[in-house]
């Protein structure tokens, strides 16, 4: 089956050239497609230097900074476009093992439609947070759960393959979210379309270089978001009984 590995990037210059070695060195014959966000670090300019020694990378250059979800909308739309049969979403911070690759796309291969790695299923970890990081992950991904009755632990991973025959039946012009909120919104379209989801263990690990992206509007949008997709599923729900009982 042929691979994509979606990496978006804004100023990951520092980190860029270690990851897609590590990729390369993982799993030889998987493709990869950089979106960068017009990075001011020259993040594109070492995306290119490599491509060339390395083979089997692509650069997606967008001309200003679009989030996440948009990063990943595009970097989907190309591999389907271009025949892949699984798409794979992966942080260009270092903080997503490439190693633990091989085991994402065993999963797909053998029948799954989304396999997570996953922090918060047995032998899966973060070994750098602090306790009140992990308690807001932690809280917000049960609150997810909840919500919105995902049968995941980990819904906000933003470590993750798909089928890509279950990504084409999502209607990229419906999905909302555009920061981590993403992660949680694929999952929740991928079960509402009957997809079969699976979670391995991860261990996360911080970013050592560079600038997190995370920001307080990012978790607004995925609490708004989530709140919203919860309360109409439950709205439609008590119409379809009262509809049933009329």
């Amino acid at each position: 089956m042929r691979s994509l590995v979606v990496l978006p990037t804004y100023n990951e210059a520092a980190n860029i050239a270690e990851v897609l070695h590590r990729l390369r060195s993982a799993c030889p014959e998987v493709d990869v497609l950089v979106v960068d966000d017009a990075s001011p670090d020259g993040t594109a300019d070492v995306v290119k230097a490599l491509a060339e020694d390395l083979g089997g990378i692509e650069l997606l250059s967008r001309s200003a900074k679009r989030g996440l979800g948009s990063a990943y909308r595009d970097g989907f739309q190309r591999g389907l476009e271009q025949g892949f049969d699984i798409l794979v979403a992966m942080d260009s911070d270092l903080s997503h093992d490439p190693g633990v690759l091989p085991r994402l796309l065993d999963v797909i291969e053998h029948g799954a439609d989304l396999v997570i790695g996953s922090r918060y299923v047995p032998g899966g970890s973060i070994p750098d947070w602090s306790w009140h990081r992990r308690l807001l992950s932690r809280w917000g991904n049960r609150y997810a759960g909840a919500a919105l009755g995902l049968s995941v632990a980990d819904a906000t991973s933003g470590y993750r393959a798909f089928r890509a025959s279950m990504i084409a039946k999502v209607d990229f012009r419906e999905v909302r979210a555009d920061g981590y909120g993403f992660q949680i919104e694929m999952a929740y379209r991928l079960q509402g379309l009957g997809g079969t989801v699976r979670e391995i263990p991860i261990a996360f690990v911080d970013r050592v270089r560079g600038k997190s992206k995370m920001s307080p509007r990012i978790v607004v949008e995925a609490l708004v978001l989530v709140t919203w997709w919860g309360a109409r599923d439950r709205f439609k729900g008590l119409l379809r009984l009262l509809s049933k009982r009329s």
